[in-house]
């Protein structure tokens, strides 16, 4: 069966991360992606380096590669009549055209919903924006430590003190891009349903907002921000993570705490804290919580993780996991039963890993297996065999410096 999105074909204006990303997840469910470059190309191709760690492999750089996989690159010189030209003749044969550059850019183009759509009224047209399309920081530039500096995430990540906290790894980037992919399915849905083309416009702030809605809706509702606990004050020792003698660490996740008390106690080899007046249920425990989670620190210590793991599964129906950091995911066997890692033999850096589509569909799956193009790789085929231009066409369209 073929994927859901086969036969779909998305324009790709997009650079960096959020846009791309999104027109990603796209190709993943079978779209047609057309990235359009200019003759530099996405910036996104010049990074080799993050955090201070490279990002190079066999010369191809792995934070182009992961957003754009699946893509073909047309490379155009926006700002000549010629090359935008060719962009109408694209929309006028496909179905989605995504964005991410500042507002104000694509209108001054000529590449602005309203021109386009005159061009193909069944139009989706998806906005990757920082901000969002209303109000007096709409034409504001964000990128990923902007958003999550606005969203007020980074209020969110750290204990002990008031100070933000960056999450690396570019999560409001991906979170807006997430969000536009949803966005620009639900639209093609509704030009199924209604036969109307439209507008799509997800932002990194919005985005963010959304990720940690339960955050904000507590300080809509209750009229205040959930508490910034340390690992030693929280409330339910039993919804915590320890330390094991090995280093490693394991998450209790039991908010039902009486529910596991008896027997957590006794699978901890802890009896004589069941009856124990200062934890005999879960309120008078949150109030000696510093206390249950000392003892519980001095018991976990004294095994390795696996061993305790073990333990946990004999003891009772406990809930409980590992802690994981990300260099343990590709190997964790849960991941890769679910295809959340995937492997790849890429053309040019032989085996490896890649994330995988995190949505599974059962009888028409997504599949993030492929790479990027090389910059302009199939602008002549574009041209030629999608567009119908001539070789002599082409030819004047290099020298004229338009591809």
């Amino acid at each position: 069966m073929k994927p859901p999105l086969d036969g779909i074909r998305v324009i790709d204006w997009t650079i960096w991360q959020q846009g791309p990303y999104a027109t990603a997840l796209l190709g993943d469910l079978g779209a047609e992606v057309i990235k359009l470059e200019t003759l530099d190309g996405d910036p996104g191709r010049a990074i080799f380096a993050v955090s201070g760690a490279t990002t190079a492999r066999n010369g191809k750089n792995f934070y182009f590669e992961s957003n754009n996989r699946h893509k073909k690159s047309i490379t155009l010189d926006l700002k000549k009549p010629a090359a935008r030209e060719i962009v109408y003749q694209l929309v006028g044969k496909s179905d989605v055209f995504v964005q991410n550059y500042r507002k104000g850019v694509a209108p001054r183009l000529g590449l602005d919903y309203e021109t386009l759509r005159q061009h193909n009224p069944r139009l989706i047209y998806a906005t990757a924006s920082g901000y969002g399309p209303e109000g007096p920081d709409s034409g504001e530039p964000s990128f990923d430590y902007l958003a999550q500096s606005r969203s007020g995430v980074m209020h969110i990540a750290g204990i002990d003190s008031d100070e933000p906290v960056y999450l690396f790894g570019g999560v409001a980037d991906q979170m807006g891009a997430i969000m536009l992919s949803y966005g620009v399915i639900t639209a093609l849905l509704a030009r199924e349903r209604y036969g109307v083309g439209q507008e799509v416009n997800a932002s990194h702030l919005g985005s963010m907002i959304a990720l940690q809605g339960l955050n904000l809706a507590c300080r809509n509702i209750m009229g205040t921000e959930f508490r910034r606990n340390t690992r030693e004050e929280a409330f339910n020792p039993l919804w915590n993570h320890y330390r094991c003698a090995d280093g490693k660490w394991l998450t209790l996740g039991m908010l039902q705490a009486d529910r596991y008390w008896k027997d957590l106690c006794n699978t901890l080899g802890l009896p004589e804290l069941i009856d124990d007046p200062r934890f005999k249920d879960i309120g008078v425990r949150g109030n000696n919580c510093q206390a249950l989670v000392a003892i519980f620190d001095k018991i976990f210590i004294t095994r390795p993780r696996d061993e305790w793991m073990k333990a946990l599964k004999a003891g009772g129906d406990f809930i409980y996991t590992v802690v994981n950091r990300v260099s343990d995911l590709p190997d964790d066997p849960q991941v890769l039963a679910n295809d959340y890692v995937v492997d790849y033999q890429h053309p040019a850096m032989g085996a490896m890993k890649l994330v995988g589509f995190p949505v599974r569909l059962s009888e028409t799956p997504g599949n993030p297996r492929g790479h990027a193009p090389e910059l302009g790789e199939h602008t002549e085929t574009i041209l030629t065999e999608m567009l119908g231009y001539s070789w002599e066409d082409v030819v004047r369209l290099k020298e004229s410096g338009v591809i």
